[in-house]
């Protein structure tokens, strides 16, 4: 289509002639001196864009930088040879954790289910937790008492996980001649869930418990800092709503039934996708200090597979490289899935 120039000028009927139009020139401006306004924005926040120096350093160090070396599950393993330098093997490493049906198979696919399994159960309980603490906090009217209750519950997050997973060890640990069981131990052998010996033998080394360690664990850990997101998005809600709900007759369940959860549910909605996001996405550091090769049955995660198989133990850095891949392929899927269903259903979503 051939341009005009009334599709860009506008006729002036006084004087018969065709001038630009001021709102169009306002475009043309900033179109023109893009870069000038990006610069003048940039020194003018110059402290702000110096403070997000070290979080990208952090990223290109420890996010992309490593990206290069999961060429490694495409090349023949060579720890002398840098990955550019080694000879592609094609997908020979996927068939053979996937396809092989030998020992190392079997362990991959028992390590994908149990990584599934400790987060699907860590979605299922652990993810209403912080919602359930955040409703707790904005019914306790004394600002000095939910203070207290915020800064103990958001504590043990700023514990390292091996000052976490020792005090776990220690609370369920097992009976010897000179030290005794774990206080944990010591009450479920009394109300009768557990025998003496199974607790005596020591819970962690029991496959049947690590599940629920780890995730009574995890929820200890997180609950409480994790419920800053969802006390922040209950305080931003109007006391107009509040105020409306109690004059149509609104008890606290109503208020909280009615009000509270549909005034959060954008903000439940995006964290249950991002959560959904790193459902395959274990911190392989707490199972590496909890788990032996007694609860490798249930234990045994793709992180620590790949840990194992890659530091020179095992089958080499090439499967362990798959084995990672695999597991964030999965886990991209399941966050444009997650995204996707939950766009279609509430018209909210994270991108």
């Amino acid at each position: 289509m051939k341009a005009k120039a009334a599709d860009f000028l506008v006729y002036d009927q006084e004087s018969g002639t065709y001038r630009e139009d001021p709102e169009q020139a306002v475009r043309d401006d900033v179109e023109k001196h893009y870069w000038r306004h990006v610069g003048q924005t940039i020194l003018k926040d110059w402290r702000l864009y110096l403070m997000l120096i070290p979080m990208l350093l952090v990223f290109l160090f420890w996010r992309y930088f490593p990206m290069y070396e999961l060429l490694g599950c495409f090349k023949v393993s060579d720890n002398v040879k840098p990955v550019s330098e080694q000879f592609f093997s094609g997908f020979s490493y996927f068939k053979r954790l996937l396809f092989a049906g030998d020992g190392l198979s079997t362990d991959f696919w028992r390590a994908l289910r149990n990584t599934f399994l400790l987060s699907f159960y860590g979605l299922c309980f652990g993810f209403p937790m912080p919602i359930i603490l955040a409703l707790f906090f904005n019914e306790v009217r004394s600002n000095a008492a939910r203070s207290v209750y915020q800064v103990l519950t958001y504590l043990p997050k700023f514990m390292s996980t091996v000052v976490m997973t020792s005090l776990v060890t220690m609370l369920v640990k097992q009976g010897s001649l000179t030290t005794g069981m774990g206080i944990v131990s010591q009450f479920l052998v009394k109300i009768g869930a557990i025998s003496f010996d199974v607790a005596n033998a020591g819970l962690l080394n029991n496959p049947a418990f690590f599940r629920s360690i780890y995730q009574i664990s995890g929820i200890w850990e997180s609950a409480g800092y994790d419920s800053i997101v969802f006390f922040a998005a209950i305080i931003a809600i109007s006391p107009t709503s509040y105020e409306a709900a109690q004059i149509d007759g609104a008890d606290k369940w109503a208020q909280m039934r009615y009000v509270v959860l549909p005034s959060i549910l954008s903000t439940i909605v995006i964290m249950l996708i991002t959560r959904i996001g790193s459902l395959l996405n274990i911190g392989y550091e707490k199972v590496l200090l909890l788990y032996n090769p007694n609860t490798y049955v249930t234990a045994d995660v793709v992180s620590t597979f790949a840990n194992r198989n890659g530091m020179g133990s095992g089958a080499g850095v090439g499967i362990a490289a798959a084995a990672e891949m695999m597991n964030n392929v999965i886990g991209m899927l399941l966050v444009i899935g997650a995204n996707t269903i939950a766009r279609k259903a509430s018209n909210t979503s994270l991108y």
